[in-house]
């Protein structure tokens, strides 16, 4: 942001006079509060300090705007800085980008030592990969609501070498992917040197940041949603372009990688109706029915086996939907709202995403009186950020990794709404933006390796020495637990839930183990638990555990005479 001077001109009498009581305290609030945040992030980069780093910038933002809108004159950058920038501008842009995407694979292998266990979500599918590549393998935890797109390029990677590393390659790579689209797509709907702050901003947040390690498939799928809405831009503003007929396989890849997409998918449509109006789209009809056509045999192959499995083509997807944690049709907007802008993003993040927003606004208002093609894609892009907030807020629970998309978006918006309204002082704050993002990196690599990770790890500790009693057994078995991915991944047994095996006749010949641990989740009663083990005869024993589950209790079934 740009500093206004405290003192202004009298033309009258050629003295200096005094700002307003006012302007001199916001310029002080945010000269102290940007300072106290930068102090703060290089803290917790190098590890001085712990914990979640205060939101120092959602205080100095409205304090610098304050401070320069009541000044009468902002003066020049500073020689010094002026060419410091300079210097720093002769450095290609293949570098930068290099460099952060260098950045992201430096957090993402520190990382796997604070969550070296596999996650219930990463073991849903990393189950279903070691399945399909060792036909009769459990695959436990896996409900055909799933997505195949992440198992069948995890089933790729066991094939290499059948370990947990092994999946966490696949997300270093998809991380890669998306890093690299961000920037390529920021450059074309800005500049390549705003594109590189765009993707820095991306990879310092926390929401992004903190599934970079994981096996998961949303980050991904948010690089292939960023190319469809990229070639949604290019049909409207590229004539004769044949974007349209390329859209389909971003859309599909997305698609197949997350079903989950669908919701944002229809964001992006009622988002391209709104910004440039239906005639625009109606005018290149043949080759919307072409892309609409391409797009729906792509999804025969999903059509025939939800109709197989649930009776309805579209069985899968609302089953999905179903699955989802919401307490209430609505609780995920309530979520998102609550949490916006700083735990998507982080305050820096926050602060040029808000920005963006302001660009949204000022593109309508200009909207409405000239049409410009820049205003309508910036109001493409911000309408897309917002309807995906709404649309996924009442059609599932809130999760930040849901949402990277819309915070992609609105980054880049912000970006360009921060290089459009500084003027001269353009470049020196979108420096400053960056080199506190670079700053940002490994301070919020910190925070999820000391704060965000060490529960989930020590959870799985409990459920890894369970597993192990297992692991070496020679007899079909089936487990029925709270964690039942986790611990069929490393135990190589079937597993289910407490409800799902209440819902099942218990398999022939394999050996039944209801698995109970001192502070466990989703985990029956004494009274459920004697209707569960019906009469049968049992060997009850006890495994200690130095994880936060505590000791856990293992009762076998033994198989009725």
């Amino acid at each position: 942001m740009t500093a206004a001077p405290v003192l202004t001109h009298d033309p009258v009498h050629r003295a200096p006079e005094r700002a307003p009581r006012g302007i001199r305290v916001a310029l002080v609030v945010a000269v102290v509060a940007t300072l106290a945040a930068v102090v703060q992030q290089v803290l917790h980069a190098v590890g001085v300090v712990g914990g979640q780093p205060w939101p120092f910038l959602l205080v100095a933002a409205p304090a610098w705007l304050l401070a320069v809108r009541g000044s009468r004159a902002v003066p020049d950058p500073p020689p010094v800085v002026v060419r410091a920038v300079e210097r720093l501008g002769r450095i290609p842009v293949w570098a930068w980008v290099a460099g952060v995407l260098a950045m992201a694979a430096a957090a993402w292998a520190a990382l796997q030592d604070h969550e070296p266990l596999i996650g219930h979500e990463e073991a849903v599918y990393g189950n279903k990969a070691r399945s399909w590549l060792d036909d009769g393998t459990p695959d436990a935890g896996w409900g055909t609501y799933r997505p195949v797109g992440l198992p069948a390029l995890g089933r790729i990677a066991l094939a290499v070498h059948d370990d947990v590393g092994a999946l966490r390659v696949v997300a270093l790579l998809l991380t890669l992917f998306t890093l690299t689209t961000t920037y390529l797509v920021a450059a074309r709907l800005t500049t390549p040197r705003r594109a590189v702050v765009v993707t820095l901003l991306l990879l310092s947040g926390l929401g992004f940041l903190r599934r970079v390690p994981l096996f998961l498939n949303d980050i991904g799928a948010s690089g292939l949603l960023l190319i469809v809405v990229y070639l949604l831009v290019r049909a409207q503003e590229k004539p004769g372009s044949r974007a349209l007929l390329v859209l389909p396989i971003p859309a599909l890849a997305a698609f197949y990688l997350r079903y989950g997409v669908v919701g944002t998918l229809a964001a992006v449509v009622a988002a391209a109706v709104l910004a440039y109006g239906p005639r625009a789209w109606l005018a290149q009809g043949r080759r919307l029915a072409l892309c609409a056509g391409f797009f729906l045999a792509g999804l025969i192959p999903h059509f025939v086996y939800a109709t197989e499995v649930t009776g309805d083509p579209l069985g899968l997807i609302f089953s999905a939907t179903e699955h989802a944690g919401r307490a209430y049709v609505g609780d995920g907007l309530v979520y998102y709202l609550s949490i916006f802008p700083y735990r998507l993003a982080g305050d820096l993040g926050g602060v040029v995403m808000a920005a963006g927003l302001w660009g949204l606004g000022a593109a309508i208002r200009r909207r409405r009186g000239d049409r410009r093609r820049s205003d309508r894609r910036h109001v493409f892009l911000g309408m897309t950020a917002v309807l995906t907030f709404i649309v996924l807020g009442v059609a599932t629970d809130g999760e930040p990794r849901f949402v990277y998309l819309p915070v992609v978006l609105l980054t880049v918006l912000g970006v360009q709404t921060l290089a459009e309204s500084a003027g001269r002082w353009s470049a020196t704050v979108l420096t400053a933006v960056a080199a506190l993002a670079a700053v940002t990196v490994p301070a919020t690599a910190q925070y999820v390796a000391h704060d965000a990770m060490p529960g989930p790890t020590a959870q799985r500790v409990s459920t890894l020495a369970v597993a192990r009693q297992f692991a070496a057994g020679d007899r079909p078995c089936l487990l029925v637990t709270g964690y039942e991915p986790d611990l069929g991944w490393y135990s190589g047994c079937d597993a289910v839930t407490y409800g799902q095996y209440r819902r099942m006749a218990p398999p022939a010949g394999v050996e039944v183990s209801l698995v109970l641990f001192e502070r466990g989740r989703l985990q029956p009663g004494p009274a459920s638990l004697r209707r569960l083990i019906d009469g049968r005869a049992t060997t009850t024993r006890t495994i200690p555990t130095e994880g936060s589950l505590g000791t856990a209790t293992v009762i076998t079934l033994r198989a009725r005479s």
